[in-house]
């Protein structure tokens, strides 16, 4: 646990961090999108902010620089250097929100409280999904021991899931460099629910249609397939987070634009790309959305200008995410080390993916069994009983931005030149974003993972469609054939306002209001600070110490690792981020050879093994199967291969060994 002191010098950091982000990132969104105000504004200041955070992090963590000191200085010195340069920036007050439905506000409550609950006993447990402990947990670990971004990081040698985009885990370390704990990583995943339930309102805003867009985004957010992102280290809510912001700040940029003036400038066009780019850098699953909406922004630009659409949008895209794949290309040869990219023929790693077999639900699509036994149960589990609903309400929100009859863009006339000429095109180019991602869902090898003719990873595979969901019905109550009707309900008929009148009717607030609003804010803030003192308390108390995972030998060393610091502990285990500590400073490392193109693959004799281990001067051992399989040996054979003079066991429970090692393996004296 923190003492207060040093609990008070994590919040200065992180208050720090995010004050200087917002102030640099609230200067150049005035200067980039000078016509938007209100949440829309905030939206596009919150991921130009996150986009800093993230930018300086990798600039460091290139070199090796990641560290406490220079992050902070770097983040404030580029923040103050853009609010002194670009002469600051607020967001301007926006029309009254009279439309505001309070049944709307309930459901995002409830859906904002049921989360929460949700990731409220990991404070109990610590992060206990597979993969917060597979890579999430052991990535972020990584970039806050090391100070490095660069370097691939091997863990256990499946799905080559070191080359993964890392964007997510970059604002993990964070937290750990500011507390040097994971105080923060159970928690993160709330903010990014809020800035979901944000985004929603503001893709129905420019149409009057907020309250609708929340509360159905809401409603999709709460689904049991996404509840595994609360209190937990996935980034599934992360990617769905910077797409739902691109397509609310298009729609939104769209809505502000004159009457006759066509396409979107070039810092919208900037600022929508880096969101995209943003969700391709979180998992993979959002390139090709990602890349959807980045070439639709230039098809849909008035002709003549689509190569510089294209540039703005695309570079933006790539600074966004482009780092992690620009990692793997230097480190591989191949930016997507998966793939065979077709003729190219670039360098893959000589190795399976291991893990579970793949298979994809358009494989499947016609296989009666497959639905019977796997896809109605998990569209039952994943989607609950709704299901049928929920897609066909979802389906429609896209469906009907794509076929928008012609004259649906209210007060606006393209010029010649523009395809999709009387329609809303920024309507358009979202229903094409969210059928890209059911594309991506249907065409990836683990949307229905498992032996053949077993999609058991078909339940858990539905994460990748989710984010289609969660867009297709906010987009449902913005499409034209829904709108008017729906923003009636919420409004008076004599008050509706058209979506040109977005930006106008601004009520500046009074001084004495924006008095009261700080001060209001600034009690909320220290009330947290002091509620979350005796919550980090519990929680590191707490973390990891009666684990209760698939393997009781892996919940003992888990347990056992917690009080452990600054060892190097070696380990089979594909959990492994339990095993660094409380502190989070053991040093622990899949025990694997490193081959040509980034390959990782275990050792499969006792001499490699034995070499690895001397070769990384480890203090333990943490031999260990996953989970008690009745086909496998209570122990792996790596057991016995640590066995040896110079190793002691300080821990055994099936199915794993801890091996305290006080003298070098000797490779010679291996079994035949």
């Amino acid at each position: 646990m923190l003492d207060l002191p040093r609990y008070l010098l994590g919040v200065a950091e992180i208050a720090l961090l995010v004050g200087f982000a917002w102030a640099g990132a609230a200067s150049l969104r005035a200067r980039l999108l000078p016509t938007l105000s209100g949440a829309p504004a905030h939206l596009a200041t919150a991921v130009l902010a996150l986009a800093l955070l993230l930018w300086i992090a990798e600039i460091l963590g290139t070199v090796g620089l990641f560290k406490p000191a220079p992050y902070l200085v770097g983040i404030a010195v580029v923040g103050f250097g853009l609010w002194l340069g670009l002469g600051g920036g607020l967001a301007r007050p926006g029309p009254p929100s009279r439309e505001v439905a309070p049944v709307a506000l309930a459901i995002a409550a409830l859906a904002f409280v049921k989360f929460g609950l949700e990731a409220k006993s990991k404070l109990s447990t610590g992060m206990t999904g597979f993969d917060s402990t597979w890579y999430h947990g052991p990535f972020a670990a990584g970039f806050f021991q090391s100070g490095n971004t660069w370097n691939l990081h091997f863990i256990a040698p499946q799905f080559l899931a070191w080359f993964y985009p890392a964007n997510a885990e970059i604002f993990h370390a964070a937290g750990m460099l500011a507390f040097g704990r994971d105080l923060l990583s159970p928690l993160l995943n709330l903010g990014w629910f809020v800035g979901c339930l944000a985004a929603c309102w503001c893709i129905g805003r420019p149409h009057r249609v907020a309250s609708w867009s929340l509360a159905l985004g809401a409603i999709a957010l709460s689904l049991p397939v996404l509840s595994d992102q609360a209190g937990e280290a996935r980034n599934d809510i992360v990617g769905i987070f910077f797409l739902l912001a691109a397509v609310a700040i298009a729609l939104n940029e769209r809505a502000g634009r004159r009457q006759g003036e066509a396409g979107l400038g070039m810092g919208a066009l900037a600022v929508i790309g880096l969101a995209a780019g943003l969700a391709a850098g979180t998992k993979l699953n959002f390139l090709l959305p990602a890349a959807v909406l980045v070439l639709g922004l230039a098809v849909v630009a008035p002709a003549g200008r689509r190569w510089r659409a294209l540039g703005a949008s695309g570079l933006a895209a790539l600074a966004g995410g482009g780092y992690w794949y620009l990692r793997n290309l230097i480190h591989t040869g191949n930016p997507l080390p998966w793939f065979d990219l077709g003729p190219i023929s670039l360098p893959t790693p000589d190795q399976s993916l291991g893990g579970r077999e793949g298979h994809s639900v358009l494989g499947y699509v016609t296989d009666g069994s497959v639905w019977s036994d796997w896809f109605l149960p998990g569209l039952h589990g994943g989607l609950t009983v709704f299901w049928p609903l929920l897609l066909a309400c979802a389906l429609a929100g896209l469906l009907l931005c794509l076929i928008q009859p012609r004259g649906s863009l209210v007060a606006k006339k393209p010029r010649s030149g523009v395809l999709g000429e009387g329609r809303d095109q920024a309507l358009l180019l979202a229903g094409l974003t969210g059928m890209a991602v059911v594309v991506a869902w249907l065409i990836a090898p683990t949307s229905a993972s498992g032996p053949d003719g077993m999609a058991r990873g078909f339940e858990s595979g539905l994460r990748y469609l989710a984010p289609a969901i969660v867009l297709g019905l906010a987009l449902l109550p913005a499409t034209p054939p829904l709108r008017h009707r729906l923003a009636r309900l919420v409004r008076p008929r004599s008050s509706f306002v058209s979506p040109s009148d977005t930006n106008d009717d601004r009520i500046a607030p009074s001084p004495r209001r924006r008095r009261q609003t700080a001060f209001v804010v600034g009690l909320a803030a220290l009330f947290a600070i002091a509620i979350c003192y005796p919550v980090q308390r519990h929680y590191l108390q707490n973390r990891y110490a009666n684990p209760s995972f698939a393997a009781p030998g892996l919940n003992s060393a888990f347990k056992w690792a917690g009080p452990i610091s600054g060892a190097r502990i070696a380990t089979t285990s594909t959990r492994q981020y339990p095993l660094y500590g409380t502190d989070l400073s053991n040093h622990v490392q899949f025990i694997g050879e490193e081959r040509p193109h980034g390959g990782f693959v275990a050792p499969t004799t006792c001499r490699q093994w034995r070499r690895l281990i001397d070769a990384g001067d480890y203090d333990y051992v943490v031999a260990s199967w996953d989970r008690i399989e009745p086909d496998k040996s209570t122990y792996p054979q790596t057991a016995r291969w640590t066995k040896a003079p110079g190793s002691t066991v300080v821990l055994r429970e099936p199915p794993t060994v801890v091996f305290k090692l006080t003298e070098p393996l000797d490779p010679s004296t291996c079994r035949k």
